[in-house]
């Protein structure tokens, strides 16, 4: 019987693409608030001869991830998770930007640390924004309650949001959540090390996915102006995660692996 891997955001994308690589290995559960889109994938990976069903949900809603852990855990062992689930800017509103990116990144980790055991991986796509927000900038206080108390992380951090003009909280959710899924990334690794799970982020510079479309010529030229010169096709950060996620990996944990093209390095060197 192949080992579980779980997929959320996995309807399209760099979810989807890593899908299809990890179908191989693993009995895959795509996770996503769209049904058609979810549909669409399962149909490719069957195309593809993978063994794969969907799990329609929303990570920012801790009761379903819970269901969606004991699902999964239910069919196997639960070997991998890799988190896509994300919205950009121009999604939705702040607040929904940062339930979804942050408390979904820690409803994830929560519940599947309870049923995921030695030698398991969960990957949590953060992105190359992360990089972006100064030391000076990053709330660290508040980040510290999400390690104790997520509701009162919540509430602070949404207040924050809600406190500033609606027009500049979408991408002030965005740059603060993923600089949070990096920092709690690493955060954590060393409490679910102790149960043989390792745990690590990946930032995205832009891609040709859904996602970077939807963003547009801004997005666009930030990776024109990197080393490289170009978006990325989004089987190159498929074939990381796959790597990342795999017992090739086993030594890899409680850091980001930052895959955009030399776009950050080419900011900071200007």
């Amino acid at each position: 019987m192949k080992p579980i891997c779980v997929i959320t955001g996995g309807g399209s994308g760099m979810g989807l693409e890593a899908a299809k690589l990890l179908a191989q290995d693993y009995r895959i559960i795509l996770v996503g608030r769209t049904v058609a889109k979810l549909e669409g994938a399962i149909a490719q990976l069957e195309a593809l001869g993978g063994e794969v069903e969907a799990f329609p949900g929303d990570v920012s809603d801790r009761a379903c991830v819970q269901e969606l852990a004991a699902y999964a855990a239910g069919l196997g062992s639960i070997k991998v998770v890799l988190n896509a689930a994300g919205l950009s800017p121009k999604m939705a509103t702040g607040e929904k930007v940062f339930t979804v990116n942050a408390m979904g990144t820690i409803y994830i980790v929560e519940e599947f640390a309870k049923v995921m055991g030695q030698g398991g991986c969960i990957l949590n796509v953060a992105s190359m924004a992360g990089h972006m927000l100064p030391d000076a900038q990053v709330p660290l206080d508040a980040f510290k309650l999400a390690l104790a108390d997520s509701d009162a992380f919540a509430a602070t951090l949404c207040g924050m949001l809600n406190a500033m003009p609606a027009e500049e909280a979408p991408a002030t959710a965005y740059v603060m959540s993923k600089n949070f899924v990096i920092w709690y990334s690493r955060q954590v690794a060393c409490q679910l090390g102790k149960s043989g799970i390792r745990i690590l982020s990946i930032s995205p510079g832009t891609f040709k996915t859904p996602m970077g479309e939807i963003e547009g010529a801004q997005a666009a030229a930030m990776a024109e102006m990197g080393a490289l010169g170009r978006l990325g096709e989004v089987i190159e950060i498929a074939r990381v995660m796959a790597f990342l996620v795999s017992d090739g990996a086993s030594y890899i944990t409680g850091t980001d692996i930052l895959c955009d093209g030399g776009s950050i390095a080419a900011l900071r060197s200007r």
